[in-house]
Formats: C-alpha cells, structure tokens, sequence
C-alpha cells in the first residue's frame, strides 16, 4: 500500500474535521461531546441506512452499500483531516473516507468497533467493553458527554421548570430505556419499574419526572404509565416532538432512576451528581412460573441469542458487558441498584474526558492541523 503523502502545514489545517452521526442518539451525543472539546471547527455528516447495511458491512469491508444515497452523496471533497464516529454502520464510511481521501486520515471511534481496533488511530472505550492492552485504545469510566444538562439550554428548562411547578419535590426523574442487547423492557417489567419508582417516590414524598426513549417499546410505555399513581408527569417519546424535556429532566430533578442497560443515560444521570438508582433490567432470577415464561420468551429474542452467540464465541474484543459498568458505578458510590437506599452523601464527581481530548489534538497535532496545546 502506498503511503499518502506528507502534508504541509497549511494543507492540513485546511482540512476539516467530520462527525459521522447515525440512528443512535447515544452514540451521537458521545461524537458530538469530543468534537465540541476540539476547540475547532467541524462538520457533521448524518446517515442514514438501508435495510441490508448489516450484510455488506460485515462482507465487503470499507464501503458505502450500506448507505441510502443521500447520505452517500453527503460524502465528497474536500475530505476532512479527521473523522470521529461511533457504532457498527459508521465504520465502513470512516474506513472508505480513508481510503478515498489521497491524503492522511485520522479514525477515532468511539466505543467498541467490530473491525479490528488496529484500523483505526484511536479507540475511545468504556469498561463494558474489553477493549485494554493496546496503545490505540483509551478507556473512560463513562460514555463522553456533552453537558451535564445533556446540553440543554437555559430557557428550555426554566419553561419546563414552570410547567412542572405543581408537582410535589423531590423531583425524581425516570429515564426509560427498553430493548439492546440481552435485555427487553416488556410490559410487566415495566410494571415494576413502575411499582419500584412508586415506592421511591411514597418514600420521600415526591413525584416522578418519566421519560421514554427510542428504544422503548409501545407495550412498555403503556404499561407504564398505566401503572403509576403518583403525582408525575410522563412523556412518551416521539420522532417528530418538539418538547422532549429528557434535558430539562437531568437538569431539574432530584434523584434519578435509569433503566440499567443504556450506558449513555447512566453517564448523563452520573454527571449531575445526585443520587442515581438503577434498575434491573436482567431476566434471570424471575420468580414464578409467568416471570419464568416471559423471561424464557425474551432470551429466545433475535437480538437476545445473538447477544449470548457474540459473548461466548465472539473474539474478546466483541464482547460486552455492561454489568461491568454497574459494577463500577456503584463500586465508587455513584448509584445504587433501584430499591436500595441511596448513602447519606453528595456522589462524587464523574471524571472528565481531558485525556481523550488531548490525544485526538495530538493527532491533529501531528499533522499540523492543530497546535499542540489548546
């Protein structure tokens, strides 16, 4: 293979910098959070998919059959100097920009690549994932984030702060997750969720503050909201709702509550430094012969058994456990497990990403894109 070749100076700060943003909002946040750090200029490119991404993703290495064709329109010169990415669609495109560009192209992904972690300058990991051992690879305590707001503004929360006026405080807020993985958020799952948020909200006197997401299932929210009888407020997510409070709800509540399998949503709960509560999204353990069935019908799930399949016989890398990440936020205080009691004592500070930022700068650095230094 032939080597691009060396850049001037001036060439390289010409280049622009590329966040490749997809379906995950998670994921998006997490791109999103490192290119504001830079301190430079960037550009972002949204996806979008077809239906048979995952096939050509996996056979036919970098490349953009996976893409609808407005998104691969989206992809032409000038190419940038430096692409940021995160989830399995998005490889491909960062490795084809690449290999297209005539020049040198710096990759960081962020969280656990399928490709091998090699083809790309820097790796951004979290514990859930094990990823260590490789000097291209950088492992956080938690998913990066932008604000601790999850970058609301201002008057965005003041409004909901006024609307939310007549319920009783605390304001324990409910982020509701659903399906990934190994887990699924099922109507009587979400039963308890409800019963538990019940029970932490008699307890304190409050009211709870409910937010679903994306990934939530229809049956789910259902069963949700008609299992509470506290005071609360309850959004149900939608794609086209202009009003989603999930920001203001970080900024205004309390205490929080996070379904347990949404890494994202446990960083952002961590990093307003109040009390965390996570809820058990694990099926094992399901007590009496209907728990046992419903438990039995959610690991015969597509995404569930080729979950296991991935775990046992997947390399190393291609592992994840998010339980790790539980392990370590309550290890260091940070939250416990939904139906515990919260320790008497404000949580410590979640770490920030100073480092990750100053190795991608390094990057740049290194191709006279960027000074060294901020």
């Amino acid at each position: 293979m032939v080597s691009p070749p060396a850049a001037t100076a001036e060439e390289a700060a010409t280049r622009p910098v590329w966040a490749l943003l997809g379906h995950k909002a998670g994921d998006n946040h997490q791109v999103l959070a490192l290119a504001e750090s830079l301190g430079v200029d960037f550009e972002t490119r949204h996806l979008r998919y077809r239906p048979t991404e995952l096939a050509s993703n996996l056979l036919l290495g970098p490349n953009l059959q996976g893409l609808r064709a407005a998104s691969r329109a989206a992809l032409r010169p000038p190419w940038p100097g430096l692409v940021i990415t995160a989830g399995r669609r998005n490889e491909p495109v960062a490795r084809w920009i690449r290999s297209r560009a005539g020049h040198t192209v710096r990759l960081v992904h962020i969280g656990r690549p399928w490709a091998d972690p090699a083809h790309y300058d820097l790796v951004v990991t979290t514990p859930q994932y094990e990823l260590g051992g490789r000097d291209n690879v950088i492992e956080v305590a938690l998913p990066l984030r932008r604000t601790v707001a999850g970058s609301g503004n201002d008057a965005a929360v003041a409004a909901w702060e006024t609307r939310l006026a007549g319920l009783p405080r605390p304001w324990i807020a409910v982020l509701v997750g659903g399906t990934s993985g190994m887990y699924h958020l099922d109507a009587a799952k979400a039963a308890r969720l409800a019963a538990a948020a019940e029970r932490l909200a008699i307890e304190l006197g409050g009211s709870l503050l409910i937010t679903t997401s994306p990934r939530t299932p229809r049956a789910a929210a259902a069963s949700l909201r008609a299992n509470l009888g506290v005071p609360h407020h309850f959004f149900e997510w939608r794609p086209d709702a202009s009003d989603n409070p999930y920001a203001a709800f970080l900024a205004l509540a309390d205490r929080l509550i996070v379904t347990g399998e949404s890494a994202s949503m446990l960083a952002e709960a961590c990093a307003t430094r109040r009390p965390v509560y996570i809820f058990d999204m694990d099926d094992r353990g399901a007590a009496g012969p209907l728990a046992r069935l419903r438990a039995v019908r959610n690991a015969l799930r597509y995404r569930a058994w080729t979950h296991r399949l991935a775990q046992r016989f997947a390399p190393r890398r291609m592992r994840r456990d998010v339980g790790r990440m539980h392990a370590a936020l309550i290890g260091a205080g940070r939250a416990v497990w939904l139906g515990e009691t919260f320790p008497d004592r404000e949580p410590p500070p979640v770490p920030g990403f100073d480092q990750v930022t100053r190795r991608v700068r390094g990057l740049l650095a290194a191709d006279g894109a960027v000074d060294a230094t901020p």
